[in-house]
Formats: C-alpha cells, sequence, structure tokens
C-alpha cells in the first residue's frame, strides 16, 4: 500500500458569542477562535487516514514544513511500514531540528498512518495497540480566565455536567483559590501554569499553593528542560509534579524520568512524534513506575490519538485531557463526547472517527 498524497487543512473555529479567555502560553486575551492542522494522507488503495499536528499559531510553520519537507519524502513510500518511514523522514530532516513546527508536522503525518493501518486491519486502533479499556477517565482542562469570577463560573459548568477532575490554566493565586473554593474538597483539581518561574520563584509560590491540595502542578519551572529543578521541587516542596508537553524525544523523557523530574509523564502525541513514539514512551514510563497522562490539549486526531494509546496502555491512574472550549463547532460534533467524566473509546476502524467534512468546508482557511 502507497502513499500517494499528503494534504493539510488548516482550520479557524470561532468561540462562541460571549465566551472569553485571558493571556496564555498559546494565544492572546480573548483569543477570538482555536486554529488546527488536519493532515490527510490517501493511499493507492482508496485508503486515508486523518492526523494532526498542534495548533495555534504554529499552524502556518508546520503546514509549510508538511508541505515542503516532510510529503516529498512520504509520497511514493509504503504506507504500511510506518516506524521504520518515520524515522527515515526524522533522519533526513534532523539538521532542520528535533522539535518545533517540524515535530508537530511530523507527528501529524505519524497519526494518519496508524489510521490507515487500523483501517487496514478492521480494528479500532487500541486493539491494534493490544487491547484495553472501552472508557476512560478523563478531566475538563480549561483556559486561562484569570478574573476569579469567570474561574468559578467555567469550574462551576464543568462540574455540573459531569467532570470530577479539572486542570486550571490559571497564574494568579486568587484565582487558583477560587477555583477550589467553587469545586469543594472532593473534586480533583490540577494546575498548569506554562512553565513561568525560576526555582527560587517556584520554592515561593508552592508554598501558597499547598492549601490548594493540587493533585499535580504541571511545567512550574523555566526552561522547561530544567528537569534537575523539577525533580529538587518535587522531592522539596510536598505538591506532585505534572510535565512532558515540552518535550520532543524518547531521550529526553528518558532524562526527565533518570531524573526523578515527575510525578505524572505527558507526552503530547501531537507534538512529539505521533503514536510510534508516544507508544514508546509508555513503555519508558513503566520501567520507571510513572503514570503517563498524555497532554491532548485538541479536539481532532491527536486526542483521538491519545485516547486509543491511553486505552491499549495506560494504567488505572491514567487520563485523558479533554478540551474545555466553547467553539462554534468541533471536529467530530457529537460522536465524541464525555460522559460523568469518562469517555468512550471509538469503536470504529483505524481512530474510529473520521473528521465532519462540513466541518472542514465551513472553518478551512488559506
Amino acid at each position: 500500500m502507497i502513499v500517494t498524497g499528503v494534504e493539510t487543512f488548516p482550520l479557524r473555529i470561532p468561540f462562541r458569542a460571549g465566551s472569553r479567555s485571558d493571556a496564555s502560553a498559546w494565544g492572546d486575551s480573548n483569543l477570538p477562535a482555536a486554529d488546527s492542522l488536519l493532515v490527510k494522507v490517501t493511499t493507492d488503495q482508496g485508503l486515508v487516514g486523518w492526523g494532526e499536528a498542534f495548533g495555534f499559531r504554529a499552524v502556518a510553520s508546520a503546514k509549510l514544513a508538511i508541505d515542503q519537507l516532510i510529503e516529498p519524502l512520504c509520497v511514493g513510500q509504503d504506507a504500511t511500514r510506518i516506524g521504520p518511514l518515520m524515522l527515515e523522514v526524522q533522519r533526513k530532516l534532523h539538521v532542520f531540528g528535533r522539535a518545533g513546527a517540524l515535530a508537530f508536522g511530523i507527528s501529524a503525518v505519524d497519526i494518519a498512518l496508524w489510521d490507515i493501518a487500523g483501517k487496514a486491519a478492521k480494528l479500532p486502533l487500541y486493539r491494534l495497540l493490544g487491547g484495553g479499556a472501552a472508557d476512560i477517565a478523563c478531566y475538563a482542562s480549561m483556559v486561562r480566565y484569570s478574573e476569579p469570577s469567570h474561574v468559578r463560573s467555567s469550574v462551576r459548568q464543568a462540574i455540573d455536567t459531569g467532570f470530577g477532575a479539572l486542570k486550571l490554566h490559571e497564574i494568579e493565586l486568587s484565582a487558583v483559590r477560587a477555583a477550589r473554593e467553587e469545586a469543594g474538597p472532593d473534586i480533583e483539581l490540577t494546575l498548569d501554569v506554562n512553565c513561568p518561574w525560576t526555582l527560587y520563584q517556584a520554592r515561593l509560590i508552592t508554598e501558597e499553593l499547598k492549601a490548594v491540595r493540587l493533585k499535580w502542578l504541571e511545567e512550574p519551572l523555566w526552561p522547561p528542560e530544567n528537569f534537575d529543578g523539577l525533580a529538587e521541587l518535587r522531592r522539596t516542596r510536598g505538591i506532585p509534579i505534572a510535565a512532558g508537553e515540552n518535550v520532543y524525544t524518547l531521550m529526553d523523557f528518558e532524562r526527565m524520568l533518570a531524573a526523578k523530574a515527575v510525578d505524572f509523564v505527558q507526552p503530547s502525541p501531537a507534538k512529539m512524534g505521533g503514536i510510534t513514539e508516544l507508544v514508546k514512551v509508555f513503555a519508558l514510563a513503566a520501567v520507571h513506575n510513572i503514570p503517563v497522562m498524555p497532554h491532548s490539549f485538541y479536539d481532532g486526531p491527536g486526542l483521538l490519538a491519545a485516547i486509543h494509546a491511553t486505552a491499549a496502555l495506560g494504567t488505572a491512574d491514567s487520563m485523558i485531557e479533554w478540551r474545555w472550549f466553547d467553539l462554534e463547532a468541533t471536529i467530530y460534533g457529537s460522536a465524541l463526547s464525555p460522559k460523568a467524566g469518562r469517555i468512550s473509546v471509538p469503536q470504529g476502524p483505524g481512530l474510529g472517527i473520521d473528521p465532519d467534512p462540513e466541518v472542514i468546508r465551513a472553518y478551512r482557511w488559506k
């Protein structure tokens, strides 16, 4: 089965009227829309696979990387040799870097090839990877609001929808405290601060955060590759640490885990190499007895990749990150939606669901 084409679909889906967010690591204050990049891989046998690259401001760069660098290396190649093909692409393109937009593009193509593999086998991907759970716990991952009243409102909405675990992206202690007050003592809260602090600053702030009783504190340090600093913070402050979204290679995941830097490791399938590399992180984490909590702040094939891999390879502690966005439309519509804080694993072949062509038609840009 031969790859005959790789096509990119930039999408821009606006937030519903009245929705708002504060500035964050991936967008400006009051971001009007969420940008994403879907990738469609076609084969000479008529099978089609869908992938996703990390989006937002990186969409144009990832699209360029796919169109000009990755596609020419994939067209004409055997679509069933996913690992060898992706390794060859990485080797030929390593001179341009092993992270960022190029890695996002490679991730998207890899996910699409695995979608094709499942469709060829007529199996959902999680069964192709070894079987596993039919549904998985998930948590609502919210945008940054900053204003405590907006935080309270969003927390209440998520809880009323059935979520028992939430992720905040707040940076101000007043907003974090408001979330805990609204959630009460029984809801699990995690906090992703997107790498803002030095180790010294983090030591001071974590003293204040102890009273919030976080399940984990995510990416507290700048730079994110300061694994020794994360290990010291974890060892001395009494708050579990999570990280991994900004780790791109298996060797760096090994360095992170060997340094005892995290309580939860968070590979991001649409950033760090797709499913081929994601499954390796699950195995590596198992050796270190560390649960995998994939970063899946997406609503397309990147999210499905995380769901299937976690269903097949995750532990009882693993959870899926569900992006709590109020968008005009979603890539899968009502076909994918959590219920009572759990997400069902799609049972169709491959990733299980294809993107809604009407959503692509309506929100495609450039």
